[in-house]
Formats: structure tokens, C-alpha cells, sequence
């Protein structure tokens, strides 16, 4: 039995964990007035976010549909795999997972999973790579999926934005609410969770450290943490030293520049943490006899 992964651009893994277990990665599209790029391959993230703030219209991003999914699969089934899980950015928040059951409906040759990660960037991405793991390990598409819906559920995304302005230019934030918001110097605090997304609202950048900070610690022990930017590593170097004590021992570190896909809403200089809670731990069973 040989189970391969497929994803999408915005999960955010190191090329050298996408090449050690053979992860496929379906580009998002880059739209840019009338060209279009492919996310990671024909325009790099250093070119997107030094770009953005000037490109002659604001970028809008769209998925690739089933046939080029299909194409996926296909190339898949033929290098041998017999079965094929699909793990991709929050439904909440793009379409690629419906375009991956469409292409499910039409094809047909190897079984195919896919799978909601209820996250992005890097939150999808240890989901991606746990998944890899067990594949590469030996587990059922069962285990994996079980694996997976348990992961999902103790993975968090919590990012300090820099401006509301992209918010507003993506059509996330009206333009009254960002010129409000500029006047007032408020700094949005986006949280992601399990499909749920929500913002918050901070006064200034040290103020929304301080939550970033807060919030990661209220989950209590974690089984990883990682630092994701756009475009900013020297805020998120500093936000992973004010983080130390929060980073558990032994835990692979990650950091990652987050894909223009989120990029184009929440433009340059947004950092946070991606983080997962660790497991809790199981009662023990009663003794026989043990007093209640």
C-alpha cells in the first residue's frame, strides 16, 4: 500500500520536508490586473510582498480547478500510489477544498481522501507533515485520518497584523472601519482556530506582542510552536526570543514566510505563532476497590 500527499501552496513547509516525503503542492493562482502567476513558482514571496504595496491593481488569488487537480492524481496514480490524501487550507477561508471534492466526483481510479484543515499557512502544514510521517510510517488512511482530526483540533494561527490597509483593499475590512481604525492606530489581532476565524482589536505593536503572547500561553503545554511572518524577519525573530519560554523542549523549530495567498489580506509585516496545544493527558482507569 503506498499513500501520497497532496497539499496546497498555502501550507507553508520547508521544500526540504516537501521533498522528504514527497508531498505534492498544488499552486494557488496570483492574479495581478491581467496576469496571473503561480503561487511559489513563477513569482517567489520576496517579489510578491516587496511588489504589494505598488502593484497597478490589488492581487486577488483564485484555486485551480478539478481538472488540474486531476492531473495530480493522475500523475500519482501512475508513479504507484493506491491511495491519496488531500489536505488542504480552511474551507472558512478558500474554495480549494470544494475544487478537490470536485475533482474527487470525477475521478476515480485510486481512492482519494480529502481532508479540511480547518487552518492555514502553517497550521495546515504540521498537518501536512504529520500526515506524511504516518503514511511513511505505515498507517491506514483510517489511522492517518483520525491522527488528522485530532491534530486539527489542537492546531491554533493567531497573527499580529502591521496595517488594516490590505484588509480593506481585499475587500476583508470596509474602508470606514480601516480609516477608523488607521486614526485610532489600532493594530488587528487575527485568530484562526478549527475553521473559526475572528479579530481582535489592539492599540499599538507592543500591545499586540503582549496578546499574541497571552494567547499562546493560555493553551498551556504545547507539543509545537512555530513563527510565521509575512515578509518581517526581524519581528519574527524577536517575537520567537519574547517567546522562549513557551517553545517546548525538544520540539523541531519552525518558522515560516507566510505565502502571498494570505499575504494579499493581510499585506507585509504581520507576524504570529502557529501553535499546537499538547495532547491531554488520559485518566486513569479506577481500581477495582479504589474509594470515589
Amino acid at each position: 500500500m503506498s499513500i501520497r500527499i497532496v497539499t496546497d501552496s498555502n501550507c507553508d513547509l520547508p521544500q526540504a520536508v516537501v521533498d522528504r516525503y514527497q508531498i505534492v503542492v498544488i499552486p494557488f493562482y496570483i492574479n495581478i490586473g491581467t496576469k496571473s502567476y503561480l503561487d511559489g513558482v513563477q513569482m517567489s514571496r520576496a517579489e510578491f510582498y516587496e511588489g504589494l504595496p505598488n502593484f497597478e491593481s490589488h492581487p486577488m488569488t483564485s484555486v485551480p480547478g478539478p481538472g488540474t487537480i486531476i492531473g495530480v492524481f493522475e500523475t500519482l496514480a501512475e508513479e504507484g500510489a493506491t491511495e491519496i490524501l488531500a489536505i488542504h487550507i480552511g474551507g472558512s477561508l478558500s474554495a480549494m477544498v470544494n475544487s478537490a471534492r470536485l475533482a474527487v466526483e470525477e475521478w476515480d481510479k485510486v481512492p482519494v481522501t480529502v481532508f479540511d484543515s480547518g487552518n492555514l499557512t502553517l497550521g495546515t502544514g504540521l498537518q501536512v507533515m504529520a500526515a506524511a510521517e504516518a503514511a511513511a510510517a505505515g498507517q491506514t488512511m483510517a489511522e492517518i485520518v483520525a491522527m488528522l482530526e485530532d491534530l486539527s483540533a489542537r492546531t491554533y494561527c493567531y497573527a499580529a497584523l502591521e496595517t488594516v490597509e490590505y484588509l480593506r483593499r481585499s475587500g476583508r475590512l470596509t474602508r470606514f472601519q480601516s480609516g477608523l481604525a488607521s486614526l485610532l492606530q489600532i493594530k488587528p489581532l487575527l485568530k484562526m482556530h478549527h475553521n473559526d476565524y475572528d479579530m481582535e482589536r489592539v492599540r499599538t505593536n507592543n500591545g499586540a506582542t503582549r496578546r499574541l503572547l497571552e494567547l499562546t500561553e493560555a493553551l498551556g503545554p504545547l507539543e509545537q510552536l512555530a513563527v510565521v511572518h509575512t515578509h518581517n524577519q526581524a519581528r519574527a525573530d524577536a517575537l520567537r526570543e519574547q517567546a522562549r519560554h513557551l517553545f517546548p523542549d525538544n520540539a523541531v523549530p519552525f518558522s515560516a514566510e507566510v505565502t502571498p495567498v494570505i499575504g494579499v489580506h493581510i499585506g507585509p509585516g504581520a507576524a504570529g505563532f502557529v501553535a499546537v496545544q499538547a495532547p491531554k493527558a488520559e485518566p486513569h482507569p479506577q481500581e477495582e476497590g479504589e474509594p470515589l
